[in-house]
């Protein structure tokens, strides 16, 4: 009788290639929209922070509106478990259609919410609760759309297709900030604090259904023999018997989420506070940096299937580890924004090591069984209580007259990432993604 991984096997192999490219598509713009809904929260923060914490100055606002973007991070954990277990037990493409669903409806409710002076304190609470529910989305999203994207690649390029889930949720910071520069090239200050900053959730809830119907195409990487096996979705089973894979995600993607998160959500808002810089020019660099790192994605992914994965974790650990610092340090004293946004680019190039692999190399060390749950929770986990909590703990650092703790801090977590990787067996010979 046939293994669970030996039909998920040849289910994958007789794919044509016409239908890896759509599914890699299909997958790929739900990714974009999830991200770009998620993200634009964090863009968007420089101008309804006020609308929802009107006391104290503009750090003080921002540092609350961090505070809950950290909180949505806190969802993941949940919402990794929750997608993982359907994606393992029900299917891929299910999984994903209900993940994109939920964040267009927590992007409808932040473009609907009233703001402070309209109903006071149920105002910030009712953005924790539209966050959290994003957040459980996300939380889902990642694992789900990571391990679907690894099973439908060709074989010996995996590196190369599976790095189009970061080129889209790049493409989803993007696109974010795309629309806000559009919106600032349009509207006012004021009129952007006022009621232009709903706009952009509006157009992430919208577009949400033109990846509905592109997910609904999908082809389904499991067969009904491998999602009413006994292990399928199974928490036991998991940290039972994968607890080295599951642990060794952790370590990871602890330092991997952190300094993706400091490089890119988090660096509008240094360069704000910190460099100087107007918010439109702001915008204006990391727009043009974000375009650079997402073309990165598949040239680092390319690269991946000729050096391995765990070459390319030990080389991202080592240089984020120690450049990190001297580029924040750099930036700070940057005399234009052309310099900053040569600095910024280098760092990504730095992360895109990690980034252009980083759902791949999680799922090729769990079994089909329970893949979609392994790589979700372990990330999730991770990736909230370090991704998620790097504006916030910067900021922190920054009010508390200490702003350079954060950079160690960033390299500090890096070098556990490098140390993590040296340690780990290689993925790519395990033989548990076929």
């Amino acid at each position: 009788m046939a293994t669970t991984d030996s039909v998920q096997a040849q289910a994958i192999h007789d794919l044509t290639p016409r239908q890896r490219i759509v599914a890699i598509v299909g997958a790929s713009s739900g990714n974009l929209v999830e991200w770009f809904d998620f993200y634009i929260y964090s863009f968007c923060a420089l101008y309804f922070s006020s609308q929802f914490f009107p006391k104290g100055d503009a750090t003080t606002q921002l540092l609350n509106t961090a505070g809950i973007f950290a909180a949505g991070f806190l969802m993941r954990p949940i919402g990794g478990w929750l997608f993982g277990r359907i994606a393992d037990r029900y299917g891929r493409r299910n999984a994903m259609m209900i993940s994109v669903l939920m964040m267009c409806g927590g992007s409808l409710m932040i473009a609907a919410l009233p703001t402070y002076a309209t109903i006071g304190t149920a105002a910030p609470v009712l953005l924790l609760v539209a966050r959290l529910f994003q957040g459980l989305s996300v939380g889902g999203e990642y694992g789900t759309s990571a391990t679907y994207m690894s099973e439908v690649a060709e074989p010996g390029r995996r590196g190369f297709f599976a790095s189009f889930q970061y080129v889209t949720l790049i493409g989803g910071q993007l696109a974010a900030l795309l629309v806000l520069g559009v919106l600032q090239l349009f509207l006012s200050h004021e009129e952007l604090v006022a009621w232009g900053w709903r706009i952009p959730f509006v157009v992430g809830a919208a577009s949400a259904l033109v990846s509905l119907y592109l997910r609904r195409s999908l082809h389904e990487t499991t067969t009904a023999a491998g999602r009413t096996s006994e292990a399928a979705g199974s928490v036991l089973t998991l940290l039972r018997e994968h607890r080295r894979a599951f642990v060794t995600v952790l370590g990871f993607t602890a330092g991997g989420s952190l300094i993706f998160y400091a490089f890119t959500t988090y660096m509008q808002k240094y360069l704000v506070n910190t460099v100087g810089m107007s918010a439109k020019t702001a915008s204006g660099v990391m727009t043009v940096c974000l375009l650079i790192y997402m073309a990165l994605q598949p040239l680092f992914g390319a690269l991946s299937d000729r050096i391995g994965r765990r070459t390319s974790m030990i080389a991202f650990g080592l240089l984020a580890a120690i450049f990190t610092a001297p580029v924040m340090f750099a930036l700070r004293s940057a005399g234009s924004p052309l310099m900053a946004g040569v600095l910024i680019t280098c760092a990504l190039a730095i992360v895109s090591l990690y980034t252009s692999i980083g759902g791949l190399i999680k799922a090729e060390m769990f079994p089909v069984e329970v893949r979609a749950l392994g790589v979700g929770l372990s990330y999730a986990v991770a990736n909230a209580i370090f991704g998620g909590s790097a504006e916030y703990v910067a900021l922190w650092f920054k009010q508390a007259g200490h702003e350079p703790y954060f950079y160690w801090y960033v390299s500090f977590m890096c070098l556990l990432a490098c140390i993590v990787a040296i340690r780990m067996p290689d993925p790519t010979k395990s033989g548990l993604l076929k």
